[in-house]
């Protein structure tokens, strides 16, 4: 798929402040280890898939602080070394005890001082897009949202999100700073921050739905997921990819790999055009 300069044509693509991203951009989680820690097994072959998808015209990655934690943003930083067509947004507010172990840790010094740490390991002047990753309910919802705002005056980050919040905390957020993303968990058998999708398109907030390639059932064979993917020779992930850029023009999904051969297949999938009795044939199977 080397023609796949033209990724935003068929994606779409969603402003993030002054910047245009392609609306299928690329998670870095599975670029580490067993558990989402430490070193990925072959280092070569992350570090080839990241160049590779920005050379797909993936333009928006998304990453974080705690995966790894830290192997995420500085394998990316030295693959792009700071290239500034692409958009890399990290997160914090996450901290790793070990292996598929987190806890939330929202004191302001303390993603401050992360998000300042995320700028060196991804070899940035400017974080493009900084996001929290859990609000703490240990510490002062305003506190953090505080700590937020200092980072955006002192010029650290460029814009800010939030990641598993409801609308109330968006709007509570938005009292301090204006919320550019929302990263919830969203898939097509997932549809539990369905209001919060809709609240995000109504007021111009990209919605990065993590997990975004689970389908449960509907993959199995014999299924709508898999008719539908025999009628568009395609993969019932690349089916799932294709019904979530027509679900909304504010999603941006991030399906992760750390395998080149995967990613192509997962950018391939910005040329399949569901049609919309497809799209409903699929929302009425969840229902």
């Amino acid at each position: 798929m080397d023609n796949a300069k033209t990724i935003g044509s068929f994606s779409g693509t969603f402003k993030i402040g002054d910047f245009v991203a392609n609306r299928l951009g690329f998670g870095s989680m599975r670029l580490t280890g067993r558990g989402i820690w430490g070193p990925p097994a072959d280092r070569d072959e992350a570090l080839a898939t990241v160049r590779r998808a920005v050379e797909l015209g993936v333009n928006f990655i998304d990453t974080a602080d705690s995966y790894g934690p830290d192997v995420a943003e500085e394998l990316i930083g030295e693959a792009l070394a700071g290239r500034s067509d692409v958009l890399v947004a990290t997160k914090a507010g996450l901290r790793r005890p070990g292996p598929d172990q987190w806890m939330p840790h929202g004191r302001p010094e303390y993603l401050i001082e992360r998000a300042k740490g995320s700028l060196k390991k991804l070899g940035v002047k400017q974080i493009g897009l900084w996001q929290l990753h859990r609000i703490d309910p240990r510490v002062p919802m305003q506190d953090q949202f505080a700590a937020i705002r200092q980072l955006l005056d002192e010029g650290v980050i460029a814009n800010a999100g939030l990641s598993e919040v409801s609308i109330e905390e968006i709007e509570a957020a938005s009292r301090y700073f204006k919320v550019a993303t929302v990263q919830n968990r969203y898939n097509l058998v997932d549809r539990g921050s369905e209001d919060v999708l809709d609240y995000c398109e109504r007021n111009g907030i990209g919605f990065i739905p993590w997990f975004p390639l689970a389908a449960g059932d509907l993959a199995r064979p014999g299924g709508v997921l898999d008719s539908l993917a025999k009628r568009h020779a395609a993969t019932a992930g690349q089916i799932a990819l294709a019904w979530m850029l027509k679900r909304s023009p504010v999603m941006l999904p991030i399906p992760g790999t750390s395998k080149v051969s995967h990613l192509e297949q997962n950018v391939a999938a910005t040329r399949i055009q569901l049609s919309d009795d497809e799209f409903q044939e699929l929302e009425r199977s969840v229902r």
